[in-house]
Parts: structure tokens; C-alpha cells; sequence
């Protein structure tokens, strides 16, 4: 099997090209999945008799899960092979959420939420460590775009959650359904999957240790430690820039800015849509001058367009910035993932889920710290965390690299 550097020509062959389409088959499952019960929430606190407390813990209990498979993921997809972890987790988690639908209690759904949770982080570390493979085989980027084909499916999968309820479907019916056909086309995309070791496609070739190689050194170590690091908080800040607009800039709109109620959620869509068009528009702007470069010329255009948002203090200007941060952060995950893999000396996938797991404790944590700064003073406030977020991003992007490796 050619290396990744020599396999690098502009013919990519069938393998290959029907490899990218079943790991992009993999991406939409994903996005769709959990997406489409989103809508159904409500049936869900009023089958349960749940207060709003007790309901956002249980939906916690999915942060947790993600958290906490998250920090081992890259060890079970590099002991498993990539692969096999990204089909099998998605028909796992198709299976498990049809149980949401018949949990009989409150402790029944936090468990089953913990649960999609963890299979979710696993599933999410083993499509990026193969889309990666492939990339390599490419030898240009196509992650940014594969991130994209996520929000896509996320879009059509809420989407048909919200007409399931609209129409009166049962939420069994609508998650079995759904569930049944994206496991089946997982199990079938999962045959397209590129065959043999993860570590087959790598530059390097050998697992640390292998071969009776010499393990790295502690300075060795401690620097890909650091590495891993501020990839993981790059990764979070874009993480903090995205549910900024999906938590808070309809309360913001609404209460702070005096928007109507139909208009309040145009700041989550206006982000979520321009970030959509960033990553499926991504890839050759990314190839083109490098993550380093398109992640710090993002970070700037988002922390400047929400910082003037904030001070125009008007509705349009902040609909504006949220769509203006979306477009900034479109890469900033991809990018960090894609310098985790390319770190010396760990075997593939592990650095992917430790550096994946920190946008995962940043989901936990964020909201929490901007709602007690927003009591504290007010929402508008609190908001800056956007610029401070973007500048922070700005400064992390140095770990990433200047041009693709596989672009050279």
C-alpha cells in the first residue's frame, strides 16, 4: 500500500474516492441523528411531568457521557482501527436513541443520554481519525467540508424531527424509523471504508515503541502534551463561539435588544447557516494558505464583527456579527484536529480524542460562566466573552501549521 506521501498524486483512485463518500455518508448520519429529537423536547418534559431543572440535567447527562468516553476514544479506535469504531458507533447510536422514546423515568433517560453521549464521542473521534486517512490520500484538504456535510445533516435531521411532531408521529416511530435506515446505510458505507491499519496511510508509519524503535524521551512527551493542549483549547474556543449563538443570542435579541419573538432565533440560524457555507466552502481556501493563516484571519473577522455588534447594540448589527463569527470559526475545529493527528510519536486517534474532549468541557462549562456573569451584570457583558474567546483563538492558532503537509 503506497505511503502518504508517496500515494499523494492527482488521480485518486476508486478506493479512495468511494472511501471520502462513505465517510461523508458517516458525517450526515451523525449530524442527523441526535439533531432530529431536539424538536420533540417538549413531549418528552410533558410525558416525564419534568420541571425545566430536572429535564436540562437529564440532557446534561449527554455532555458527561461525551466527556467522559471522550478521554479514552482515541485509545479504543486506535486498538479497534477507525474504520470499524465509525460504523459500529453510528448503528449503536441509532439503537440507543429510540430508547429516549420509551424511557418510563427520569433516571431511565439520563442514563440512555449518557450513554448516545459517550457512543457519540467515540463515533465522532473515529469519522474524524478516518476522514483524515483518506485527506492523506488526497494529499488536499477535505475535512472542513466533511464538518460541513455535519451541520448538514444536523439541519435536515432537526428538520424532520420538527415535521415528525408537526404531523403527530409518535416519537418512537420517528427515531425507529430514521434510526433503522441511517444504521442500515452505515453498515453498508462501512464496507466502503478504507481496508487495512490506520497506520497504513501515515508518514511516519510505526506506533511508538513498535518495531523496537525507542520510546520518546520526557521532553519529547511533555511538548506533545503541550501540543495537545492548545489544540484542545483552540478547539474549545471555537466551541464557546458557536453555542454563544446557540444559547444565548435569542435570549439577548429578545430580552436585552427588544426583538420580536419570530426574529430572536435568527442569530442562531444566521451563525449555523454562514458557519455551513464556511466548512463546505472551506477546503480550498484552507489548502490554499494553510489552517494557521484561514484560523486567525477567522478569529479576527468574529471577534471584531461581535465586538462592533455589541457596541451598535441594534438587532440587525448583532444578526450580522453572529452570522459574521460563523463564517470566522468554520475551520477551527477541523484545524485542530488535523494538527493533533499529524503529532509525533502517539498512535492514530489517540490524540484526536484527547484534543476533542476539551471543546467537550467547554460545552459544560461555558454557559454556566456566562450566565453567572450575565447576573451578575448583564447579558450584553457577558457577550464579550466573544471577542475574548476569538483574540484567545487568535493566539492559539500558532500551534497549527503554516501550509497542509499534505499540500507540499
Amino acid at each position: 500500500m503506497p505511503s502518504a506521501v508517496a500515494g499523494i498524486d492527482p488521480g485518486v483512485d476508486r478506493v479512495v474516492r468511494r472511501a471520502r463518500l462513505a465517510v461523508a455518508g458517516l458525517f450526515l448520519a451523525n449530524g442527523a441523528l441526535f439533531a432530529g429529537l431536539v424538536p420533540r423536547y417538549p413531549e418528552i418534559i410533558a410525558r416525564l411531568h419534568l420541571s425545566n431543572a430536572a429535564f436540562g440535567t437529564a440532557v446534561a447527562g449527554y455532555g458527561v457521557g461525551a466527556l467522559a468516553l471522550g478521554l479514552v476514544s482515541g485509545f479504543l479506535v486506535a486498538r479497534w482501527g477507525s474504520a470499524r469504531v465509525a460504523w459500529v458507533t453510528t448503528v449503536l447510536v441509532a439503537g440507543n436513541l429510540v430508547l429516549v422514546a420509551v424511557a418510563p423515568s427520569w433516571w431511565v433517560l439520563a442514563a440512555v443520554l449518557v450513554v448516545a453521549g459517550g457512543l457519540d464521542s467515540l463515533a465522532d473521534t473515529a469519522e474524524n481519525a478516518h476522514a483524515l486517512r483518506v485527506e492523506r490520500r488526497y494529499g488536499r484538504s477535505i475535512l472542513v467540508s466533511l464538518h460541513g456535510l455535519w451541520s448538514v445533516g444536523a439541519v435536515v435531521g432537526g428538520g424532520l424531527g420538527a415535521l415528525a411532531a408537526g404531523l403527530g408521529v409518535p416519537l418512537a416511530v420517528q427515531l425507529g424509523a430514521v434510526g433503522l435506515v441511517l444504521a442500515g446505510a452505515a453498515v453498508g458505507l462501512g464496507r466502503l471504508l478504507l481496508p487495512g491499519s490506520d497506520r497504513d496511510d501515515r508518514a511516519d508509519g510505526a506506533e511508538p515503541g513498535a518495531g523496537g524503535g525507542r520510546r520518546p524521551g520526557r521532553r519529547a512527551l511533555l511538548a506533545t502534551g503541550r501540543s495537545v493542549l492548545t489544540l484542545g483549547l483552540l478547539g474549545a474556543a471555537g466551541q464557546v463561539l458557536e453555542d454563544a449563538g446557540a444559547t444565548w443570542s435569542p435570549i439577548y435579541l429578545r430580552h436585552d435588544l427588544a426583538a420580536a419573538a419570530a426574529v430572536a432565533g435568527l442569530g442562531f440560524i444566521a451563525l449555523q447557516a454562514s458557519q455551513t457555507v464556511a466548512r463546505l466552502l472551506g477546503d480550498r481556501v484552507v489548502t490554499r494558505w494553510g489552517d494557521r493563516a484561514v484560523a486567525r484571519a477567522g478569529a479576527l473577522l468574529a471577534g471584531g464583527a461581535m465586538a462592533v455588534g455589541l457596541l451598535a447594540g441594534s438587532v440587525p448589527a448583532t444578526i450580522a456579527a453572529f452570522a459574521v463569527v460563523g463564517l470566522g470559526i468554520g475551520t477551527f475545529i477541523p484545524a485542530s484536529l488535523r494538527a493533533a493527528d499529524a503529532l509525533p510519536g502517539m498512535r492514530p486517534g489517540v490524540a484526536l480524542g484527547l484534543v476533542g474532549t476539551v471543546p467537550r468541557l467547554a460545552v459544560l462549562v461555558g454557559p454556566v460562566v456566562v450566565g453567572l456573569v450575565a447576573d451578575a451584570t448583564s447579558l450584553r457583558l457577558a457577550l464579550l466573552e466573544v471577542p475574548l474567546a476569538a483574540a484567545a483563538a487568535f493566539l492559539l492558532a500558532r500551534a497549527l501549521p503554516g501550509l497542509l503537509a499534505t499540500a507540499s
